[in-house]
Parts: structure tokens; C-alpha cells; sequence
């Protein structure tokens, strides 16, 4: 019997030599200094807005040097301090095994910059946090106007515009053709949607974002009707937002009524029309089609008919052109200058 209590006591002693041990390592680690900060900035691929030089001051400023103690360090402080940052998501410190300072920082990347009818402007990311603007760089980004507020906390009906302009961008940002081709986006006092374009000086009216990829290959099918045999600076309007239907306004005239139906009959040799829409873009130093697609086995939903006169009703819209909605037609009077954006490609 007293063997086994001889045995027990000495594991028990081991144990707690073990525990010493690795205490008094633990201690002697912390009280060596730190040798090195490294800086790792991940998340934002085509806009860097953060740099080292300013995450290092930031670290500086809160006690995190070369040469200082590691026990010394307030690691969750100066997390705490980064994410005060709003262009910073997410920031992770730690010391690795050569007693360097590893710091992991996500950045935030933007999708948007918005223009509000008080004149203030800044940019949204995916989750709708605004960020300032920088002096250093400016992202070339869907540029969107007229927003309504210029508060932080916003209003139920203000939060669904600022969901709409989120869609909105992200479809943009994706497509290259629409990228090069919409300069910006006016937000409307009935908060529906209309584009201005790079190459023609007409207004392209969405309305709702709703079925936002129906409406833009209803717009795209129209511009490789029309693009090729009559440009299109001969229209003042374009309106895209009744399924089926393109509603063009030529410059100087009514309305005229567009088939989308009966214009799909039309595009016979679709791959033809659309090379020569390439080159008479690039002929005029306008935008070529979208690459990431194949024209080849994309269905045009809209394109232009040879346009004929429609009867009017009270409210200025053809008598046979319904929205299929019964959303009303958005009219925007006045429009906010265009955003000044880089050259394309």
C-alpha cells in the first residue's frame, strides 16, 4: 500500500514540476523584447487606402515598438485602436516564435461612392458602412447622386435606397461593358434610378432596381440595334424599366414606341451586328462589348423597330405601352453634374 501512495506523490511532484517549468518559461518569453512588426494588409484588391506607414504610427502611438518587452505590449489594445479605423474591418496581433509582431489587418473594400443632395460624398462598402475619402488615391467606382440623406443613422425608406445603390454597384462593378459605359447613376426624388453614359448624352431610365438584369440586357440589345446604323445621340431618353419594351425618345420628337418582340425577329445575324457595333465604338473612341460574355449565345431581350407614331394619354406615356407594374414613369427635371471619372481602358 505505501508504495502506491510513494508513486502517486511522485507523479504529483512531477506534475508540478512540470507546471513550474513551463511557467517560469512562459515568463522568460515574455520579458524578452520585441524584435520585428510585420504588416500584413489583406482584403481590398483593387483599392489599397491603408498603408504601413500608418498602421506603424498607430501601433507607435499605443506602445508597440522594436525593442520593448513583450509582456509589455497591450496586444488587445492595440487591436481595439486599429479597428477605430474605419477603413480597417478586422485586426488580429500576435507575437510568433522569433518574437516578432505579427499584425493581420482586413481592409475594407468599396463598391460605391455616393454624391448627397447636401454635397457631402464618400463610399460605401458591401455592408453599407460609409468610409471618407481619401487625399491619397481616389477608386474608380459606380459614382451615384443625389443621395437623400447625409445622416449616419438613416431613415427605413433611406436604408432601402442605400440597398438599392448596393445592388445596383455590385451589378456594375461585375460587368466591364457596364463599367466603362455608365459614368453615374441619379437617384431621383422618387427615389427610382436613371444612368448617364460615357458615349451619348441621352438619359437611360431604369426605375426601380428591381429585375436590374432584364432591364440592362433590354438597354444592351437595344445598343446593338441602333448603335451601329444610327448612334445613339439622336435619342434624348431611353426608358428600360416596363418588361419587354424599350420606350426611346428622339431628340425634338414624341415618344416612340420600341417591340422588343418584334426586334428580336429582326437580329438575324446577331455575332454580325455585334462586331460591327466593336468597331464602329472603337472607330469613335467609345466602348466595346462586354468580354466576359459571349455575344454569340447571349438572347437580346430589346432592340429598336423602325419607330412609329402612338397615341398619348393624360400622362404623356403611349396608350400601348403599360408598365407591367404599375409602377408610375419617374421624371427627373433637373440632373447633378456628372461625376468627373478616370479615362477608360
Amino acid at each position: 500500500m505505501w508504495k502506491k501512495k510513494l508513486q502517486l506523490i511522485g507523479w504529483c511532484a512531477l506534475g508540478l514540476g512540470a507546471i513550474v517549468l513551463l511557467v517560469a518559461a512562459m515568463h522568460k518569453k515574455e520579458k524578452k523584447t520585441c524584435t520585428e512588426i510585420r504588416i500584413e494588409i489583406e482584403g481590398a484588391q483593387d483599392h489599397v487606402f491603408l498603408d504601413e506607414k500608418e498602421v506603424l504610427a498607430t501601433l507607435k502611438n499605443n506602445g508597440a515598438e522594436t525593442g520593448i518587452a513583450m509582456n509589455e505590449i497591450p496586444l488587445r489594445k492595440l487591436e481595439t485602436q486599429l479597428e477605430l479605423n474605419p477603413w480597417v474591418k478586422d485586426a488580429e496581433l500576435f507575437f510568433d516564435n522569433k518574437q516578432a509582431l505579427q499584425v493581420k489587418i482586413v481592409e475594407r473594400e468599396p463598391v460605391a461612392r455616393i454624391f448627397t443632395l447636401g454635397g457631402n460624398s464618400f463610399y460605401i462598402d458591401s455592408s453599407g458602412m460609409r468610409l471618407p475619402l481619401s487625399d491619397k488615391l481616389s477608386a474608380r467606382l459606380p459614382v451615384f447622386t443625389s443621395f437623400p440623406s447625409d445622416k449616419i443613422k438613416l431613415s427605413t425608406p433611406d436604408s432601402l435606397v442605400l440597398e438599392d445603390v448596393k445592388h445596383i454597384a455590385r451589378y456594375i462593378s461585375l460587368d466591364s461593358f457596364w463599367m466603362q459605359q455608365i459614368s453615374q447613376v441619379d437617384i431621383t426624388p422618387k427615389r427610382t434610378y436613371e444612368m448617364i453614359p460615357v458615349v451619348g448624352n441621352q438619359v437611360i431610365v431604369l426605375g426601380t432596381a428591381e429585375d436590374l438584369d432584364k432591364k440592362l440586357d433590354r438597354l444592351y440589345s437595344f445598343y446593338k440595334q441602333v448603335w451601329a446604323k444610327t448612334g445613339v445621340d439622336k435619342y434624348e431618353t431611353i426608358d428600360v424599366q416596363y418588361e419587354g419594351q424599350v420606350v426611346a425618345v428622339k431628340k425634338g420628337t414624341g415618344k416612340q414606341y420600341m417591340d422588343s418582340v418584334r426586334a428580336m425577329q429582326q437580329l438575324n445575324n446577331f455575332a454580325a451586328m455585334d462586331s460591327l457595333m466593336r468597331d464602329t465604338a472603337m472607330q469613335t473612341g467609345g466602348v466595346v462589348a462586354r468580354p466576359q460574355q459571349d455575344t454569340a449565345q447571349r438572347r437580346p431581350a430589346a432592340a429598336a423597330t423602325q419607330p412609329k407614331p402612338a397615341a398619348t394619354s393624360g400622362t404623356n406615356r403611349p396608350a400601348n405601352v403599360a408598365p407591367q407594374h404599375n409602377r408610375p414613369k419617374p421624371v427627373s427635371n433637373t440632373r447633378t453634374p456628372r461625376a468627373v471619372m478616370p479615362k477608360k481602358r
